[in-house]
């Protein structure tokens, strides 16, 4: 992956989780809003990862895999900035899922 790509994805796919985001956080109240941002940024990013792969014909690797899951951890991170702190809220997610 190159950088271009990486910032060209990551820019789109930050954007759209986090307009995802905030519809989803109207229509599911008692779900925890950072675990909807980090279940919609999974299918945003690998989704979107996935299909730039496709469509620039891009080789299957476990480097470009391994890309694949670390853009979509990036997205969550990046549309997690727009409304809240983003520290407490990767902590607060770990915690509960461990719970």
């Amino acid at each position: 992956m190159t950088v271009s790509l990486f910032i060209s994805l990551f820019t789109i796919g930050s954007m759209v989780s986090s307009l995802l985001t905030e519809a989803l956080k109207k229509a599911f109240k008692s779900i925890a809003t950072n675990i909807i941002a980090l279940v919609d940024a999974v299918v945003v990013g690998c989704f979107g990862t996935l299909s730039a792969y496709v469509l620039m014909g891009v080789e299957w690797s476990l480097t470009n895999l391994v890309c694949l899951f670390l853009m979509a951890f990036c997205i969550w991170i990046g549309s997690m900035v727009g409304y809240d702190i983003v520290k407490t809220k990767v902590l607060q997610t770990i915690s509960q899922i461990k719970g």
